[in-house]
């Protein structure tokens, strides 16, 4: 009998988008993948992708900044997660269950939303609507504000169906990593190639297109099934939504169950996730129209994201599920809080070096590699701290809690920038607002390193004997 080869080297391990590839033969894995990408679709069209649109028409600054507040739909989620989570949705939930009739009434609703904006556009002038003449600005950004509601509920629900579906955490895992590459897959769409539809059939167009894709999300929706743990989930709640003791558990039974679960470090935690991507939502807004008055067309900014920034983006996703395989989700979180925030001075020094090719997709790359890692990283550690029964509403509120307060001043972003240029240049501004964002890291990196203490110290008395 042959002894084995105890010098050769271990099986080499596949990276996170190699398993979701070689996965996708599940249904659960595929059907993940393209909500991903639904996920993602909308997100960009109300937020950074519609600045440059609106920068392109001679949109100023501030109204560009003040625009970016439809977006706290998505950080406001937390407010009607109950109710999604504890009611059919109308039309379509008896049909499809509540986590599918939830995710196709709202992928319906962002569609004809976008639709909608594709056909006011940002502009001045007035437009009749039902007899009455409005500022096309106030209904377009209506329709927005009504496509991020849709969005943010879609999230709701599709991040309730992903923790639902999965059979252990293994599987968790291989879903999270389908979930974020199809997202960045639609990030990818909107915030690039979109770029290049516009400069050939203009941003009406760009944007039509953009509502068919939500096609996608709608045939994944349809050939899921309704998770096992969602119908458990229901069997485990107190009494019927509208009693009132429906209305208590639905409300304040996910934040009960989350800080009796955690106990003193439920505020840390929830500091921790409120100010860890808060660098990049402020910055968010003035990226395109940063591009624009660089003089940077849609073309080139399209193709090098489309190229490099896509890679990048991959690449940052496949590094941050290494980190924390190897060496657990804590650490990843940290080296995300580091990279994060730091890639924004390479924006800086794009705004002080001037527009060439090269310096350009190298902030891209940078900027993609970070932001994938720090995305990642910080799904992961969201996943890990729901509770059975209250999955949808606990999700919306840790993901509400690292949105809000960075999308509630990302409004001001414009009046920042127009602030900072004032006796300086244009660019110059940018450049102090953006080393400005990058130094928002320093807490960031304090509070992690505060929640591994805390970590540690949580694990040592779970191993002491009793």
């Amino acid at each position: 009998m042959s002894q084995p080869d105890l010098a050769a080297p271990p099986p080499r391990r596949r990276k996170p988008w190699q398993e979701v590839l070689l996965n996708l033969r599940q249904p659960k894995v595929l059907v993940m993948l393209l909500l991903g990408f639904a996920s993602g679709m909308p997100i960009y069209l109300v937020g950074n992708t519609l600045g440059f649109w609106a920068r392109k028409q001679g949109i100023e600054l501030d109204t560009i900044g003040f625009l970016s507040w439809v977006g706290l739909a998505y950080s406001l989620k937390f407010l009607w997660a109950p109710l999604v989570d504890r009611s059919d949705a109308p039309l379509f939930g008896r049909w499809l269950g509540r986590r599918r009739g939830w995710m196709l009434l709202s992928q319906i609703v962002v569609a004809l939303g976008l639709l909608g904006m594709a056909i006011v556009q940002p502009r001045g002038g007035h437009v009749l609507v039902f007899g009455y003449a409005l500022e096309h600005l106030l209904v377009f950004g209506g329709l927005a504000l009504l496509v991020a509601f849709a969005s943010a509920t879609q999230d709701i629900v599709i991040d309730a169906w992903r923790i639902e579906s999965a059979e252990d955490s293994q599987q968790l895992g291989l879903l999270t990593s389908s979930s974020a590459l199809g997202y960045r897959s639609a990030l990818l769409v909107t915030d690039a190639l979109i770029l290049l539809i516009a400069a050939q059939v203009g941003w009406v167009g760009s944007y039509q297109i953009m509502a068919a894709l939500l096609l996608v999300g709608v045939a994944a929706t349809l050939m899921a099934r309704e998770p096992a743990r969602a119908v458990e989930a229901v069997s485990h709640q107190a009494s019927a939504l509208w009693t009132p003791r429906g209305l208590f558990d639905a409300i304040l039974g996910p934040f009960v169950a989350f800080f009796r679960e955690h106990r003193s470090a439920a505020v840390l935690i929830l500091a921790a996730i409120s100010v860890y991507r808060l660098a990049d939502f402020v910055m968010g807004p003035m990226n395109n129209p940063f591009y624009v008055d660089l003089g940077l067309t849609e073309q080139t900014v399209g193709s090098v994201r489309s190229s490099v920034g896509l890679v990048a983006s991959f690449a940052g996703i496949a590094l941050a599920g290494m980190v924390a395989v190897r060496w657990g989700v804590m650490v990843a979180l940290l080296v995300g809080a580091v990279l994060g925030p730091g890639s924004n001075l390479a924006f800086a020094y794009l705004a002080w070096h001037g527009p060439d090719t090269a310096s350009f997709a190298w902030a891209m790359v940078i900027d993609n590699v970070a932001g994938g890692f720090a995305g990642t990283a910080l799904i992961a550690y969201m996943s890990s701290l729901t509770s059975v029964g209250y999955t949808a509403t606990q999700y919306a509120l840790l993901s509400s809690f690292y949105a809000l307060l960075g999308k509630m001043l990302k409004g001001l972003s414009g009046e920042a920038v127009e602030q900072l240029a004032v006796g300086r240049t244009l660019l110059d501004g940018y450049a102090l607002f953006f080393v400005g964002t990058a130094l928002i890291g320093i807490p960031v990196v304090i509070l992690c390193l505060l929640l591994m203490r805390q970590e540690r110290r949580r694990a040592l008395v779970q191993a002491a004997p009793s």
